[in-house]
Parts: C-alpha cells; sequence; structure tokens
C-alpha cells in the first residue's frame, strides 16, 4: 500500500482513515431522545404497542386482542380478562448529508473542516452499522453530490467511507448543489423513523435550506452538526496576514476594531440563527470545532441523549 503524504494529513481524508475509526465507532452512542418510528421491524423501541419483546403494561381485554397475549394469571386474579402490551421493536434507518464544499476546506488547528465532517460521519456510521441501522446519504462536494443508497452490507459502507475521503481531495469546481436543495434531495429520500444526521458549517442556511430540514424535522430524528473553526469564531490578533485559497494569495488586515467586530458579530449571528431554529424546531444541534476530539464529542452527545426526556409521538 502506498505510504500517505504526511503534508495531506488534516488536509483530506483517506479511506484507511476513515476505516481506522471502526473502534471508536463502536464507543459512539447513537441514542437520542426520540423513538424509532420507521415501519420495518428492527432493534429500535417504538411508542407502538403490538407483539413487540419489550413488556409495557397490563390492561383490560379488548376487542381485537390477540388471545396469545391474555395474561391468564392476572386475568383469574381480578375476575375479567386482562392482556399484556409490549413495545415493538422498529428499524430506524441512518442518514448522514455531509457538506464537503469549497467553504468547508479551511482549517487553522488540526483538520479542515471537511476532514472533521468526515470523520465525524465515518464514526457515525460504524455506530450505525454496530447497532445492525441501514447507513446512506448524501456527500455533498463543490463538484456533485454522491448518493449512497440505505443498506446495511458492508459493502455499502465502504462506499459511504470511500464517497467522503474522495470528495476531501477534490479539486474545487463550481456545479454542486447549494445546502437548499441537498436537504430537498435527503428529504425524498427520509422516511419516518429515520435518523438523519447533516454535518455542515452551513454557511448557506437560507430560506430554501430551513423549509426543507423543518419538513424533516416533523418525522424523523435529526441532529445538525455544526462544524467550524476556532479562527471564524474569534478575530486572530491584530496584524497583517497572508491568506491563500491554493491559488490567489490576499493580504488581510486585522488591526481595525470595527473590522474585528464585525467579524466576531457576522459569525454570532449565523450560529444565533442556526440554534434559534433547531430550538423551534426540535432538532438537536451540536458545536463541533476542527480542534475537538471527535470520538470525545461524540460520545458526549450520547450521554447528553440519555438524559433528555423523549418526545412523543403522534398516533
Amino acid at each position: 500500500m502506498k505510504a500517505r503524504n504526511p503534508d495531506l494529513v488534516g488536509v483530506t481524508a483517506d479511506v484507511a482513515e476513515l476505516v481506522a475509526l471502526r473502534g471508536a465507532g463502536r464507543r459512539v452512542e447513537l441514542s437520542a431522545p426520540y423513538r424509532a418510528r420507521a415501519a420495518l421491524a428492527g432493534s429500535h423501541r417504538s411508542a407502538q404497542r403490538g407483539r413487540g419483546v419489550e413488556f409495557d403494561e397490563v390492561r383490560a381485554y379488548q376487542p381485537g386482542d390477540d388471545a396469545r397475549s391474555i395474561d391468564w394469571r392476572v386475568s383469574a386474579r381480578r375476575g375479567r380478562i386482562y392482556s399484556k402490551l409490549f413495545h415493538e421493536e422498529r428499524e430506524r434507518p441512518v442518514l448522514m448529508l455531509v457538506d464537503l464544499r469549497a467553504p468547508m476546506r479551511f482549517g487553522s488547528r488540526s483538520a479542515f473542516k471537511s476532514v472533521v465532517a468526515a470523520r465525524t460521519a465515518a464514526c457515525l456510521a460504524w455506530a450505525a452499522a454496530e447497532h445492525g441501522d441501514r447507513i446512506g446519504g448524501l456527500v455533498l462536494s463543490e463538484n456533485q453530490a454522491r448518493e449512497v443508497r440505505p443498506g446495511r452490507r458492508k459493502a455499502r459502507l465502504v462506499s459511504l467511507l470511500e464517497s467522503l475521503a474522495s470528495a476531501t481531495g477534490e479539486t474545487v469546481d463550481s456545479g454542486g448543489l447549494g445546502l437548499g436543495r441537498a436537504l430537498a434531495r435527503l428529504r425524498r429520500r427520509a422516511r419516518a423513523g429515520s435518523c438523519v444526521f447533516v454535518i455542515s458549517d452551513f454557511h448557506d442556511f437560507d430560506e430554501e435550506a430551513r423549509m426543507h430540514l423543518a419538513h424533516l424535522a416533523r418525522t424523523a430524528e435529526v441532529t445538525c452538526i455544526h462544524v467550524y473553526d476556532a479562527l471564524e469564531a474569534a478575530a486572530p490578533p491584530p496584524g497583517r496576514y497572508l491568506v491563500s485559497d491554493g491559488e490567489r494569495v490576499a493580504a488581510l488586515a486585522a488591526g481595525d476594531r470595527v473590522w474585528r467586530e464585525r467579524y466576531v458579530a457576522r459569525f454570532e449571528h449565523r450560529r444565533s440563527e442556526l440554534k434559534e431554529f433547531c430550538r423551534r424546531r426540535g432538532v438537536e444541534l451540536m458545536a463541533l470545532r476542527t480542534d475537538a476530539d471527535v470520538e470525545r464529542a461524540l460520545a458526549k452527545r450520547g450521554r447528553k441523549a440519555k438524559t433528555r426526556p423523549q418526545r412523543r409521538t403522534r398516533r
């Protein structure tokens, strides 16, 4: 196997790096405050009562109840017929929209935002595979949107990892989808009860994106993972800096106080808008800085999810 150029670590992701996150994925919890609502049988607890394996309660027999669910012991003790109720188990397809477009190819610390997004998606994919969930999604690059249809086979997971690695190394172009159109495409693939992760810096979180994400949140369990760099949240120390997009070089003067205040305010405004949208729509929001430990951050999210009250589903 050809050795990887060490200068590209953190700039692009390769398949071997993403495959190596399998162990980290095993330690990541996908649990969240919502119950699965998909129609297929699976390994996740549903709000729907039926012939599952997890006991819920005993209630008075009603016409249409399965005779096999009658609790004869309770019935004999109370002098009338009672039925056992169980929670059915439902499958939870896991879908991801991973934004690896040009604005994500930036980072001032350990890695580009695009690489952190790819690593995050890989950890979540391995965690889903560990739970036996179908995994798929949309990898959004500047050139195209690669779709990986949900499936359980290892080949489907490898295809997703290959798409992630390839997209982080693409030459920048201008023919890709915007976030709104990508969410519209993901929305057509999502089914009720799906577990959806949107991993992006949300730089173009416009009205179209808001509309489609709101529709997704009505039937799916949605988590937005906001990837950002420390240099986006706070202006650099006063001085003159040379910046480049790989082709052109420009000078950035960061000494003006008004400019520095506007710099910070622009980022905070975008972040607060995203936070308020997620709060109103019942969407989980996770902030992930480029110098954060991805595995630790996802594990912390899982622990928090277990302590949240569950959202009741409509019947």
